[in-house]
């Protein structure tokens, strides 16, 4: 685990809390599309902040294991207490914890790199935001927009995850196939993340044996009869099953919702953001 589960105390007397903060919970399963998406959103939204779930992995000694594997891909996995006080920390201060430390740098670099997302949405979606939201001396009050920080991981939504639900302002969802995920998860030589210093190669088996039915295990609440690869339940009915809170946004445009290009995706996922800021935004 690289982010620590401390908040300091000190710090946490001395910040100023003048500034809102809008946290969004971006999750879905493992190569779907999430970092990417909260690379985006982070260029499109004025400061936005990025929180990694992969920062807060719990020592490898302290993991389960799962039909002969290491089981990086459980909600046992993760220091959910770290987790909380890392977004606590963040909602009242409107910054990321000064303790906490990413290793997705090498990965952001390869983002930019790499990003099959043309610059002129960046620039059009960036252009809505300025003139959806009134700046600070258009409204009554100093005050400016929420600041927004994305939370991704591979799951942040469920039953082992609770003590995230009262943090997370809103939930979004993104699908894959099993296909697709196996597909990309092969693809890739080795997979960054926060599990090693480096790079960490699946190993064979990995996916099909831990992988996917984690993934199933995790989230066949949200979808109609457990099919996680069949339809999502209606609106209603899922928000009942995540507590009667909010709910969980999810992209619901017929078949594009599963395997979703790249900018569809991202265009809805900033619809939603853009609707609950506009909704918080001072008058």
């Amino acid at each position: 685990m690289t982010a620590s589960k401390k908040t300091t105390a000190a710090a946490a007397a001395t910040a100023t809390t003048s500034t809102t903060t809008l946290i969004v919970g971006l999750s879905g399963c493992s190569c779907s599309g999430k970092s990417t998406l909260a690379r985006l959103l982070r260029d499109v939204f004025p400061g936005c902040l990025v929180v990694h779930e992969d920062d807060f992995y719990k020592p490898a000694s302290q993991l389960p294991r799962k039909n002969g594997f290491v089981d990086w891909d459980c909600a046992e996995a993760i220091d959910v207490p770290a987790l909380a006080d890392a977004l606590s920390y963040v909602r009242e201060h409107a910054s990321l914890p000064p303790d906490m430390t990413t290793r997705h740098g090498r990965q952001d670099q390869e983002f930019i790199n790499g990003c099959s997302i043309h610059p002129s949405v960046i620039s059009e979606l960036q252009h809505t935001v300025r003139s959806s939201l009134p700046p600070p001396t258009m409204t009554t009050t100093p005050s400016p927009p929420p600041r927004v920080c994305i939370v991704e991981g591979f799951l942040l939504y469920g039953p082992l995850m609770t003590a995230l639900e009262p943090l997370l302002d809103v939930k979004c969802f993104v699908r894959a196939s099993r296909a697709r995920v196996t597909a990309r998860r092969r693809d890739r030589d080795a997979y960054m993340c926060a599990r090693w210093e480096g790079f960490w190669p699946d190993p064979p088996g990995y996916v099909d044996e831990v992988v996917w039915p984690n993934y199933v295990r995790a989230h066949a609440w949200m979808f109609e009869a457990g099919d996680v690869e069949g339809k999502f339940l209606g609106e209603e009915r899922l928000r009942r099953r995540d507590g009667g809170g909010g709910g969980v946004e999810v992209m619901r445009e017929g078949a594009a919702a599963v395997d979703a290009d790249m900018e569809g995706t991202l265009r809805w996922l900033f619809g939603v953001v853009l609707k609950e800021l506009q909704k918080r935004a001072p008058r």
